[in-house]
């Protein structure tokens, strides 16, 4: 068995899928991680070029002090900046600008503001609830790679056309990657567009499609594994055909429309409204909600407590973060915290 493969079966969800289900067998809230059969693929080494290139992209990323703003957002950087800062953060730049130093770095400082000026960090699960009332977004389960899947009802829409539908598109972005195990980078995007009694026409507007895709595209580049698309009406495949010109080829590789969904997710673990799927699941705001919260909270405090203990660097793994590595990056001379002395690391 290889690593990853190890160290996923160790966190199986199989139990837990049974003890979060309801009297009526109906599963109402978020699978901690995958089954024990899925794993993550190793990544490919990368060549003493793209090291170079990768350690002068981190020695001027360190040298940065703030945050440039044309919107009164500008300032130091801060703790929660340098975190977001990983080894692998840098590496998906690189590889998303085909290893182009300068241009990784332009788009990195680019990104920093864009979160600051949209204000990723200050969504909050107050603001955008009202959006998911319906499930129109869950995070359910995870594929046979464990990436998480992501899934968009756009038949459950249950709003107009706002710049807080947006938000709420970057809030569950940022949750599941969160929900991300370790080793894996990806999620999987799993877009039912089946009509419902009270949406006929489940098309997004080009603006907004325009919109969402820039973002997706400029700021979380290298983090579409797969996007399977089911039950597509003509309506919107004039709205894929249209928007067509602005993905990039990388992405439309990505994009499986009607196909067999059980080739890339456990069928227990795949929602059953697409077919094939056997996860029985039920959505209940009142029950999904605060227990997405909750788990999403509850990983964020651990990473952020491994950051704190392993010196608060720039360049730091995720894998570490996320509990896999036992050792981080080498912290900086004399640097100590309670978190690193209960955690036995040694500076």
């Amino acid at each position: 068995m290889s690593t990853s493969k190890a160290a996923v079966a160790s966190g199986s969800a199989e139990p837990s899928i049974l003890e979060e289900k309801t009297e009526s067998s109906m599963l109402k809230t978020p699978l901690a991680a995958p089954v024990s059969s899925s794993s993550v693929p190793e990544k490919p080494v990368i060549t003493a070029d793209q090291q170079s290139k990768y350690d002068r992209l981190l020695n001027r990323v360190k040298a940065w002090t703030e945050v440039h703003s044309a919107k009164g957002k500008g300032g130091p950087l801060t703790d929660s900046e340098k975190m977001w800062l990983t080894r692998e953060c840098l590496l998906r730049y690189l590889r998303a600008t085909k290893w182009h130093e300068k241009e990784s770095e332009k788009r990195l400082l680019e990104t920093l503001t864009w979160r600051r000026e949209y204000g990723v960090e200050e969504l909050t699960a107050e603001l955008v609830g009202p959006e998911n009332a319906t499930g129109k977004q869950v995070i359910l389960g995870y594929d046979k790679q464990c990436r998480p899947c992501h899934y968009l009802n756009p038949g459950r829409q249950n709003t107009d056309v706002s710049p807080r539908q947006v938000q709420h598109l970057v809030f569950m972005l940022e949750r599941v990657i969160e929900l991300m195990p370790a080793r894996q980078e990806n999620i999987s995007l799993l877009i039912n567009f089946k009509q419902s009694k009270d949406r006929s026409n489940t098309a997004p507007g080009i603006g907004q499609g325009r919109e969402v895709l820039h973002i997706l595209q400029t700021h979380y580049p290298e983090r579409l594994g797969k996007a399977l698309i089911i039950n597509v009406p003509w309506v919107v495949w004039g709205f894929f055909k249209l928007i067509t010109p602005f993905i990039d080829p990388l992405t439309r590789e990505k994009l499986k429309f009607n196909e067999d969904m059980t080739q890339y997710v456990p069928k227990e673990q795949l929602w059953e409204e697409f077919p094939g799927g056997e996860l029985q699941f039920e959505y209940d705001h009142d029950v999904y909600w605060p227990a997405l919260q909750k788990l999403c909270a509850e990983k964020r405090a651990e990473q952020l407590r491994r950051w704190e203990a392993g010196g608060k660097q720039i360049g730091e793994k995720e894998d570490y973060l996320k509990g896999h590595d036992a050792q981080g990056v080498s912290p900086p001379p004399g640097y100590a915290s309670e978190a690193s002395t209960q955690d036995g690391v040694t500076n």
